[in-house]
């Protein structure tokens, strides 16, 4: 081995120790707050504040100040909820919310998110987490969806970001009763559960009279003085014209998500198509009415929105969107009335229903006032399961306790798990795209002798291949991997490694797991040569240049062997410092030029931009320039690439000695003068393959196509004397 590989095994070695003999991280006794409350000023979270109070004992949160007056309460996020981002480490964001439960401060204070640090500017983020001030934490309760501002290239860290502030705020202001909220007090009765054998009563009117399905009846004249009760004098002015006793609406509610009731409204058939509908944790109730007025809404038409029913538990409510919706065909219990709308609302599992508890479904009632003005009224249909449809839980054991105690590690658990579920769920087309990529390389690898035979299609299919790399894969949906992602994997192993922080990035985590299969058979080629958007960039780009006659610079083998050591140097240069201090690797990690060319498209400060377009002009003259000779992320990958199974790359006995071709012709120069080929430095791009076969370039094949020929010619020659002999005899046989 040489000094260089020694190196590389001692950094390694060095490595599996700091990982292997870390002890975990101590548990931390005091909370975030207390780190940054003295370096916060007051003014800078809540405007016109002068001070903080002392930090609360029992819940870490503390007064904000305003002429020794309190106007809110300062916490941090990270104090509540689980904020670990995509670098593996917390986002601290400060936040202060008043008494009516509204923000009105909120300060980003500390993370180590590499995107933020050496991509986009501070204060993109500050800003747009500025812009929650003034957000209703008590609507949210009511109304989780709301519109979220996504920075291009910082999309997992953004919605951490979100999910944090929404979550400690709405957990802070419940403990604190701030806004009429408040935690759900501890019950001391019988815990319920759904009795999935009871059984329900098949026709409508048994179902309407013993609770199952709850109905509330309202007539013209009961809305007319709904509104006359009102203190405003203009909801008189515009009364319902109809007779008193017409039907204004008579509505039906119900929780079909009972079995025994599904089964009974909507038969075997329409509740077996609910299950299916459902996902573990969400309930469904059937709402059906009649009459001139629609609980729909104009707002489902509009935006989706039902916005004229909600569902109400305690202090949680649910708002109904078209996602959540479903149209029922018929209602199959015996002797059901004729109605107008018949639809199932689902209830999502994030929200906590209790499905064993009374619930209430809310009617909104309107009446126009003004050209433009309502007033409104609301009406409450209750529900609660008939003692049938429930039965006891058996009384916890004396571990409850314990169990309790790690309710909130349950639930926050839970928390990350929805959280990186809702990204790849939103990241379902770039996921799709991306495996049937890998499939495709797959594919192309694993039957390169076929792919390889015609040059003129290996060319065009690795040109496609890498344009869709380029533009989808790196600059639609930035999944351009870097050494910051090995770092932050580092870290995590020392200081308490959780699956969340790298499931947030689905491109970034199914291309990492595809890097190290490719490991084991290919090296690092299959992904520096193929699935690299930078890489990507370089290629093409010299392309173009070469079809424009850009002349192309080979540095002498000596230099050239002697550059391939600088990225080594870079990686453990960075490797070094990481261990000292990850936050300025991550700084120094801006030696990659990948976020301004890919991630974030050129729209950088001038020397970032510069030093790209530096590294591409270089790669027109020397093609793929900053992979041979700069690239850190390449080094890191052919360290474990010495460790690959196979040798697909086929060679003769004659490359090198006295056949070049291959080592002349080679993009990378990965193939030594000799004839062997370096895996360290081998892009996979199978070119070497297509010579293998050239029947005009290799000599071996021109050989063997001449030893052919001449052995095909000299047989035909035999056969030509022998058949001239054959003739001769049959000739003088005639004569004779």
């Amino acid at each position: 081995m040489t000094p260089l590989h020694w190196l590389l095994v001692v950094a390694v070695v060095c490595l599996l120790s700091v990982v292997l003999c870390a002890s975990p991280a101590t548990a931390q006794t005091k909370p975030v707050l207390a780190q940054f409350l003295d370096k916060v000023p007051a003014a800078s979270l809540v405007k016109g504040a002068d001070g903080y109070g002392p930090i609360q004992k029992d819940t870490p949160v503390a007064p904000v100040l305003k002429n020794g007056d309190q106007i809110g309460w300062a916490f941090i996020t990270s104090d509540f909820v689980g904020t670990t981002g995509y670098s593996g480490k917390p986002i601290h964001v400060m936040v202060a919310v008043d008494s009516k439960a509204r923000i009105i401060g909120v300060k980003l204070v500390k993370h180590s998110e590499p995107i933020v640090l050496i991509g986009i500017p501070e204060e993109r983020i500050a800003s747009l987490t500025e812009g929650y001030v003034g957000f209703d934490l008590v609507a949210a309760t009511k109304d989780a969806d709301h519109e979220l501002n996504i920075i291009s290239g910082a999309t997992v860290t953004i919605m951490v970001i979100d999910d944090s502030i929404l979550r400690s705020g709405i957990k802070v202001a419940r403990m604190l009763k701030l806004g009429g909220l408040s935690a759900p007090e501890p019950s001391n009765t019988q815990q319920l559960k759904i009795n999935t054998d009871a059984t329900a009563p098949e026709d409508w009117f048994t179902l309407v009279g013993d609770g199952t399905v709850r109905r509330m009846s309202l007539d013209v004249g009961q809305v007319n003085d709904a509104f006359a009760a009102m203190d405003d004098p203009r909801a008189l002015e515009r009364p319902i014209e109809a007779p008193a006793e017409e039907t204004f609406i008579d509505m039906y509610v119900s929780l079909v998500s009972i079995p025994a009731i599904g089964r009974a409204a909507l038969g075997e058939r329409g509740y077996n198509n609910l299950k299916a509908w459902l996902k573990d944790g969400e309930e469904a109730i059937l709402v059906t009415a009649r009459g001139q007025y629609s609980f729909k809404g104009s707002g489902y038409v509009r935006g989706g929105l039902f916005d004229r029913i909600q569902l109400i538990q305690g202090d949680m409510s649910v708002r109904f969107r078209d996602r959540n919706h479903r149209r029922v065909g018929d209602i199959m219990a015996d002797g059901a009335p004729e109605f107008k709308e018949m639809d199932l609302f689902k209830i999502p599992a994030s929200s906590n229903f209790d499905p064993t508890q009374p619930w209430r479904l809310e009617l909104l009632v309107h009446r126009d006032v003004g050209a433009i003005e309502r007033l409104y009224t609301t009406f409450d249909i209750g529900w609660q399961p008939p003692a049938n449809y429930l039965t006891k839980v058996v009384p916890p054991t004396p571990e409850a306790d314990n169990a309790t105690k790690a309710s909130f590690a349950t639930d926050e658990q839970a928390a990350k798990t929805a959280l990186w579920q809702r990204i790849w769920r939103d990241k379902t087309v770039e996921i799709v795209v991306l495996s049937i990529m890998l499939l495709v390389l797959t594919a192309a690898f694993f039957f390169q002798g076929f792919l390889t035979r015609s040059a003129r299609f290996t060319f065009w299919f690795r040109i496609s291949f890498l344009t869709v790399t380029l533009v989808f894969l790196g600059w639609y949906a930035n999944a351009q991997l870097s050494v910051v992602n090995l770092m932050a994997l580092t870290n995590s192993l020392v200081t308490g490694f959780t699956w969340e922080a790298f499931l947030l990035d689905p491109l970034t985590f199914i291309l990492w797991f595809s890097v190290a299969a490719a490991l084991i058979f290919w090296g690092r080629g299959a992904y520096c040569g193929w699935l690299c958007p930078f890489g990507a960039l370089q290629e093409l780009t010299n392309r173009i240049a070469k079809f424009f006659h850009v002349p192309q610079w080979t540095l002498p083998w000596g230099l050239h062997e002697r550059l391939w050591a600088v990225k080594y140097i870079i990686f453990l240069g960075l490797f070094g410092t990481m261990l000292a201090s990850i936050d300025q690797a991550e700084k120094l990690a801006e030696v990659e030029p990948f976020k301004t060319a890919i991630i974030l498209k050129f729209d950088r400060a001038w020397p970032f931009v510069l030093y790209a377009l530096v590294l591409l002009g270089a790669g027109l003259f020397v093609e793929r320039f900053y992979c041979r000779y700069l690239c850190p992320l390449g080094a890191a990958l052919a360290i474990p690439a010495r460790m690959r199974m196979f040798d697909w790359l086929k060679r003769y006995k004659e490359c090198g000695s006295p056949c070049q071709n291959c080592a002349h012709e080679c993009m990378v120069q990965a193939i030594h003068p000799t004839g062997e080929i370096n895996p360290n430095e081998c892009h996979n791009c199978l070119h070497c393959q297509v010579l293998y076969q050239s029947e005009k370039i290799c000599p071996v094949v021109i050989k063997k196509l001449k030893r052919q020929e001449s052995l095909l010619a000299s047989t035909e020659g035999a056969q030509k004397a022998l058949n001239r002999t054959r003739t001769t005899k049959q000739n003088l046989k005639e004569k004779s």
